[in-house]
Parts: structure tokens; sequence; C-alpha cells
């Protein structure tokens, strides 16, 4: 996945600051995400869902609604309608980069907003939200005590997620004039609504209206045991996969959009980028429409979304190892039914080391367990055994290689 930096105007015209995630093959679709109230485009929920999505062929925009963020303009000015304004905004800019999206995802008020916007961008065809409500006034409930002194002087510092914000009557009068239920009935889009049971935000009563509002085709997922802002990784990874497996059904994702730069590594490039800063996670490219991911287990501090290096070095020995049994036993002509490789690594001291153990110097160990199935004769199987230790990827381990590094900087030009 590769982020790049945007710009463009919002509602009121004041500069609004987002990411494009790329991926690193073809564009098969594009998604447009709306994020949660007074958060921001770089919440932990909103990254990882655009990175899972892009590594599966989804490019994504998100970005910070007017006066959040890195965006311009006074958050006190804005409300519901400009949420909604920004994103028409953020899709016709879209468009103008031959990236019309396709998909709306919304998390919580970013949620009620897209549902709100939907009918007012022709080129989406489907729609998911994530802990939306149902009502966007439900957002007044964060302001507690403050509430009656904004109705009463107009305008009040209310303290969201540990940040001041200005919260004016507008703001109140905005959020409380949408009947956003005549918005979902009338949206005419694929809709996906992911809600978590225990969201105590956002209570799942709201889901049910929604689901109740909306026209099929519809489709309701449990986030389970998620917490509102899903900052547990895993729930964000489901997330974005669920969503990206509905929207198959609606967004054609095996038809590469062709925007003139479809971001795939050049052939023989295995390219892998980061894709959770504050973790290990990896999207790894090996080709159009082929990717993996790596991680680290949480107990290194990762979150277990993916094989770790050393399991995919693993993993190569032992494709290799079956391969290379199957490719002799085919030429062969041999009743080779199947093959299966195990594969552990670990370390080992060197026989010819030093007698001190703290002078032992350690080798790396790939253990193999080969399973041949089939009527084999023992001749055979004893051969297909030797041909294991010919396959390249074992070749390389027992001799050795060179590494070659070299940094290739960003032209800021």
């Amino acid at each position: 996945m590769r982020g790049e930096k945007l710009s463009f105007a919002g509602h009121s015209g004041e500069p609004l600051a987002g990411r494009f995630d790329r991926p690193e093959g073809p564009i098969k679709a594009v998604a447009l995400f709306a994020h949660c109230f007074t958060c921001g485009k770089d919440i932990a929920a909103a990254r990882r869902i655009a990175g899972r999505l892009a590594a599966l062929g989804v490019g994504v925009l998100r970005f910070d609604f007017t006066g959040l963020g890195h965006s311009g303009g006074e958050f006190a000015n804005t409300g519901f309608s400009s949420n909604v304004s920004d994103l028409i905004a953020a899709a016709q800019h879209l468009e103008s980069m031959n990236l019309a999206p396709q998909l709306l995802i919304g998390h919580s008020l970013g949620g009620a907003a897209v549902l709100a916007a939907a009918g007012s961008i022709p080129s989406v065809e489907a729609v998911a939200v994530i802990g939306a409500p149902a009502d966007p006034a439900h957002v007044l409930h964060n302001f507690g005590a403050d509430l009656a002194t904004i109705r009463a002087t107009g305008s009040a510092e209310v303290t969201l997620a540990g940040r001041p914000f200005t919260i004016r009557r507008e703001f109140l009068e905005d959020v409380e004039s949408h009947s956003l239920m005549d918005m979902v009935s009338d949206m005419r889009r694929a809709l996906l609504i992911l809600h978590a049971p225990r969201d105590m935000v956002v209570g799942i009563e709201n889901a049910g209206r929604i689901f109740a509002s909306a026209k099929h085709p519809k489709s309701f997922v449990s986030l389970d045991d998620a917490d509102h802002l899903l900052t547990r990784a895993e729930d964000a990874d489901y997330a974005a996969g669920v969503i990206a497996a509905w929207a198959g059904r609606y967004l054609h994702l095996g038809e590469a959009r062709d925007d003139g730069d479809d971001g795939a590594p050049p052939e023989g490039v295995v390219r892998t980028t980061e894709s959770d800063p504050a973790g290990f996670l990896q999207d790894i490219s090996v080709g159009p429409g082929l990717a993996l991911r790596a991680d680290e287990p949480a107990s290194l501090g990762g979150s277990g979304l993916g094989a770790s290096p050393y399991q995919l070095l693993a993993a190569g020995l032992g494709a290799c190892t079956s391969m290379t049994i199957r490719m002799y036993a085919r030429r062969k002509g041999w009743p080779l039914e199947g093959v299966s490789v195990d594969v552990t690594h670990g370390k080992s001291h060197a026989e010819d080391s030093a007698d001190a153990d703290e002078g032992k110097p350690r080798i790396d160990v790939f253990r193999r367990i080969v399973r041949l199935t089939g009527p084999l004769e023992e001749d055979q199987r004893a051969r297909l055994m030797e041909i294991a230790d010919r396959c390249p990827v074992h070749r390389t381990l027992e001799a050795g290689a060179q590494v070659e590094t070299v940094e290739e900087r960003e032209d800021l030009g």
C-alpha cells in the first residue's frame, strides 16, 4: 500500500487534508471513508480498514472533515450538513482523478453522513456503516450538562476524548433537523451494517432502525465484543475483511480501474509495505491481485494478523520442497497422490564450535517432515526424499546468500 497526500476544497472552500491509500497492484475499486465525530482520518480503525482494503485492491480516500486534523476551517462553524457536503466534495475530487468512488464507508457519525450523502454521489453502488447512529442527533448525548448551556447562551466549550471543542447552537439545530431514516429508505444502494452488540457509545438498537428502514439488498454483521472505536487491531481487520468480501458482489472487483498508475511492483519484485506503524503488520504484493500479510504475535508487539518473517521463510522452503517432489514424480509417472511438508525453525549450536557454551556459534536449523501419499514403491519413496534436498530454496539456504541493500529516497522535487 502506498499513501498519497491529497488536498481539495471542502464545503466552505477551505482546504481539506486527505490521504489516498493506493493498492500496490491495479485499483479494482475506490472507496471513500468518513471518520467518526471529532476523530480524524488517522484514527487507528480508519488506518487499518483502509490498509486492509488496499491490500485487496481497493483504493481508499480518507480525509479530515473541516476544522479537524490537518484540514482548514473552524470546527465551531461546522455541522452534520457540512460533513455531508465535505463528503460530496471529496467524491467530486476523486472523480476528477478518474477515481469516482463506488463504495462509501462511514464510522459512527461518519456512518450517518455517508447514509445522507450516498444519494448525491452517482458513482456510489454500495454503502457500509460501522457503529452508525440512526439519528444524527444521537451525538448530542456526548455534551452532557453542557447541552443546556449551548442552547441557552449560543455556544460552549465541551471536552470530547480529552480535547476541547467549541459547540454552537447552530450545530444542535443542524443535527436535529435531519430525517436520516427517510434518506436511508430512498438511498437505493446496497447497504452493509456492522455494529457491536456491546457498543456503549451507539447502542445496537440504532443498527436495527437503519436495517428496518433500508430497502434490499441489505446485510447486517455483528462485531461481537468489539468496542465502538474498533481499537483492537483484530476487530478493525475483521470489519475490513467483511466489507471487502461483501462489496465484491457489487463493485466488480475483478475489473481494474485505469487511472494511469496501477502501482504494481515490476515483474520479479516482491514489495513489502508497512500497514500499521503502531505495530508490525506488513502488506506484501507479489504480483497483480496476489497479496500476503506479515506480522508478529502480540507477545512481540504485533497484532498476530499475518505470518511472521521466519514463518514465511519456512513456508517458502516447504512449498518449494513439495513442488520439487511433485515435479519429479509427475515426470516419472509415479503414483504420488499427495505431498505435505511440515517445517519448523530453530537455532542449534554448530558441531565444530568451541567447548565453552558461551563461545558456541548458533546456526539456523530448518527441520522438514515430508509426507508422501499414494501406492509408491519403497525405492520410489527413497528417491523422492533425495529429490526433496534438491529444491532451489533448500540449496539457497544451505549455500548462503548475499543480500545487497540500497536506499531509494522519495523525490520531493
